[in-house]
């Protein structure tokens, strides 16, 4: 393999993607992204960047690799930050963490990386990276089920594949875990961090809360009576029961968010129940089509991730030109939002995905 620029997050993953690569001889350094600094008061939280950069470096001197830091706050900012709120305030449910692999690890740090003479960008995703009877490379979920992070690598373009490495794709997390310590790298115990790709662990609706205006309107049920107030449709999501200010009037179901009105600014709820109007669709068009290899062109039946934590689902696929196609489900989905990727699967093989336009029942 050629020279390889691994992005390295501080976290347990990336230190022994980057272990197996010395270890096969690859001409590897290592980087850290510096893409997002939360030095706003009100949504410090907990965002351990400092941390995170010693704990890349530190696995890179245990490897004798070189390392550096490379800032790229401004196009996270432009690319991934404008488009999150952008989304949430037109009423959608963006996916920052698919599109930062697009924009950002395969978009401008690996444009960076070829700037400066290496061939690839290598992570630490649970995905592999393998090449079919033609020659082309294609993506395949991760052999670990549980961890298996094929579904942020959706929206990836032939040529960013091309230059990518997932050297831990064909291992289990146990078995990581078990390869760091064996080889005494100093994050072998470091928790697996959450929040928002590169931003921390935030809760989103701190994060909207300051950067987005609170702006009231009523919340109501399908039948249009008023029930109560919320704070703003960007704060909520559908199919949340959790936290949207109104009280149940029965011990036997809980209200549900079904639908934003953005026009008139009302948050629409039901009963959570299978019969609810707006809670499960069997048909969404999806926009925005990315391919990983040859598109799809003839109305195909696939399978596909609705959500990332979502089993792979029977799909029958309809290419409507452009970038759009509808996607009708063999058994109804609960709780898709506008704005959301589904990804797109033949088997274990990767095909591609599109972005959640309209969501009908």
């Amino acid at each position: 393999m050629k020279k390889v620029l691994i992005a390295m997050s501080g976290g347990v993953d990336s230190a022994v993607a980057a272990l197996l690569l010395k270890r096969q001889g690859v001409p590897v350094e290592g980087a850290y992204m510096k893409n997002w600094i939360n030095d706003e008061e009100q949504i410090r939280g907990d965002c351990p960047w400092q941390q995170d950069i010693e704990d890349a470096r530190a696995v890179a001197e245990a490897l004798n690799i070189p390392f550096r830091v490379v800032n790229l706050m401004e196009d996270y900012r432009s690319r991934i930050v404008d488009y999150l709120l952008e989304g949430y305030r037109h009423g959608i449910t963006p996916n920052p963490d698919v599109m930062c692999n697009r924009e950002i690890k395969f978009g401008v740090f690996l444009d960076y990386a070829l700037a400066e003479g290496f061939d690839a960008v290598a992570t630490g995703h649970y995905a592999r990276c393998e090449t079919d009877p033609e020659g082309r490379p294609v993506l395949l979920r991760g052999k670990d089920e549980k961890k298996d992070q094929s579904y942020f690598l959706a929206m990836m373009r032939p040529d960013q594949i091309a230059r990518a490495v997932f050297p831990i794709g064909h291992l289990t997390k146990p078995e990581v875990r078990r390869m760091a310590h064996q080889a005494g790298l100093p994050n072998a115990t470091k928790k697996d961090s959450q929040g928002i790709c590169f931003i921390g662990n935030i809760r989103m609706r701190d994060f909207l809360t300051h950067y987005l205006p609170d702006n009231p309107g009523d919340i109501v049920d399908t039948a249009g009576q008023v029930l109560g107030r919320h704070r703003g449709l960007h704060l909520y999501t559908i199919g949340q029961r959790r936290g949207i200010g109104i009280p149940s009037n029965t011990d036997n179901a809980f209200f549900v968010v079904v639908g934003k009105e953005q026009e008139n600014n009302r948050l629409l709820v039901a009963f959570d129940r299978p019969d609810s109007p707006g809670l499960y669709s069997s048909r969404v068009v999806v926009r925005g089509l990315s391919y990983t290899g040859v598109p799809i062109t003839e109305p195909s039946k696939l399978e596909a991730r609705p959500r990332y934590l979502d089993p792979a689902q029977e799909i029958a696929f309809r290419p409507l030109g452009e970038d759009r196609a509808e996607v009708r489900f063999a058994q109804p989905q609960r709780a898709l939002a506008a704005g959301q990727i589904l990804a797109l699967y033949r088997g274990d093989l990767l095909l591609g995905g599109g972005v959640y336009e309209t969501i009908d029942a």
